[in-house]
């Protein structure tokens, strides 16, 4: 694309459109970490206090299970939004969407923060729980898309597609990260007050993170992508609808490839946590320390994986991920079953490097896969429906594999068949990868 026909379809000098580039990767990447921290601090706080704040009548391991059905409502949620959220974003733009997904996730979790156990309010806490995480999952449902398509469709090559969409990415590993610092450092602060008071901060610390990302994100441009498709007038009345009728293949495929990232994820992040304290014995704040280092080597990998894929290919990619996850499962509950403590710690802190591997290329793989007038509802629906049948469940799905062979095992074999569907999908994926972006620039 020539610098002629990039000034006239951006209405940028190409230093200008640089400069948005680099805005709008930092505004994604922002963005998603804290749209991530609101969202996976619930699970981690969720596997070490809820199941004794809002089922306090139940045993330990069926509390524990009570508590991920609640953490499983924002998983159902995320669609909802994706749904939601796409409509509008495929209407009136990325960025005016983004800055609506920022303050209902924030809000939603400062309320988090708030609530009364169920020793104070009786059934009334779990209820107005429920219903909290719901609007929760629903802020979460409409951000990802967005974010990824403000960063790719700044780009002015698809030879770094997949490195540029690698970077909202890094906010689910930065967001953990910065979850799980949150908590350890409250948890050694507050000490045994820590289900009392020491919990709720986290929360609250929410609010300030939202006003940054909203300082942020007012601050760029729409992306040309976007706006050519306004100028030549091809915004669809119900893009939701449209994507199902034109490409419900995608949808369905993205959904699914994304089982052995997604599932396993929110095993390693999640259920550890109860594995971890209830059958290994370890402290709460050992198993912080593990996540954390797993989440510092998991946001450094993601970057990598995404560029790899912009030079081997981003089925290629993703598939050597599933590969990895699948093997990795095996390896992940051998070494947990060790006992010994520096091999567990070990064992939590890279089993995110498998995850990472698939979703560093899955940001480009899966919009790629979408037309530009279709793409932040399509994007958003096949990733936020993998929620309802990979991430949501997993952590109850493992805690009730334990519960009832009492074994880690079937677990590893839960991976595997993940991996399997994972690897399956993204073969039967149409590869967009040779499309231009400077056909997406002409409006074609």
């Amino acid at each position: 694309m020539t610098t002629t026909n990039n000034k006239s379809t951006t209405g940028l000098s190409p230093e200008e459109h640089r400069a948005q580039l680099r805005r709008a990767v930092i505004a994604s990447t922002v963005g998603t970490t804290i749209e991530w921290y609101d969202f996976l601090l619930y699970g981690t706080v969720t596997a070490l206090v809820f199941g004794k704040l809002f089922f306090p009548n139940s045993t330990p391991i069926i509390g524990v299970l009570q508590a991920f059905s609640v953490f499983f409502i924002g998983f159902v949620g995320r669609p909802i939004g994706a749904a939601i959220f796409g409509h509008w974003g495929d209407r009136i733009g990325r960025k005016a969407t983004l800055i609506v997904t920022l303050l209902v996730t924030g809000i939603a979790t400062v309320l988090v923060g708030c609530m009364p156990g169920y020793n104070s309010i009786g059934v009334w806490a779990p209820i107005l729980l429920t219903i909290i995480r719901l609007v929760q999952g629903i802020g979460v449902g409409g951000e990802w898309g967005g974010s990824v398509l403000l960063a790719m469709e700044w780009a002015r090559t698809d030879k770094n597609r997949g490195f540029l969409s690698s970077w909202p990415q890094f906010g689910a590993p930065a967001g953990l990260f910065l979850a799980n610092c949150a908590v350890l450092f409250f948890s050694w602060i507050s000490g045994d007050q820590f289900i009392t008071w020491g919990w709720r901060i986290p929360f609250f610390l929410s609010a300030i993170m939202v006003v940054v990302g909203l300082w942020i994100r007012l601050g760029i441009l729409e992306t040309p992508v976007f706006r050519k498709v306004m100028e030549e007038e091809r915004i669809e009345r119900v893009p939701v609808l449209e994507v199902l009728k034109r490409q419900p293949k995608q949808v369905i495929l993205t959904a699914l490839l994304r089982m052995p990232e997604q599932a396993p994820g929110y095993i390693v992040g999640a259920w550890i946590f109860t594995y971890g304290t209830h059958v290994l014995g370890k402290s709460r704040d050992f198993l912080l320390l593990a996540v954390i280092t797993q989440t510092v080597l998991g946001f450094i990998w993601v970057v990598i994986a995404g560029w790899l894929s912009d030079h081997v290919g981003r089925k290629n990619m993703f598939i050597t991920g599933c590969v990895f996850m699948g093997v990795f499962g095996f390896i992940y509950i051998a070494m947990l079953n060790t006992g010994i403590t520096w091999v567990i710690f070990l064992a939590i802190a890279i089993s995110l490097l498998p995850v990472m591997t698939q979703y560093g290329p899955e940001a480009a793989l899966i919009a790629e896969s979408f037309t530009p007038r279709l793409r932040y509802s399509g994007t958003s629906l096949g990733y936020q429906l993998a929620s309802v049948i990979a991430g949501g469940p997993s952590p109850f799905i493992a805690t009730w594999l334990f519960a009832t062979y009492n074994s880690a095992w079937p677990i590893a074999i839960y991976i595997l068949i993940c991996a399997i569907i994972g690897i399956v999908a993204t073969s039967l994926l149409t590869d967009y990868t040779n499309k231009s972006v400077e056909t997406e620039y002409a409006g074609v």
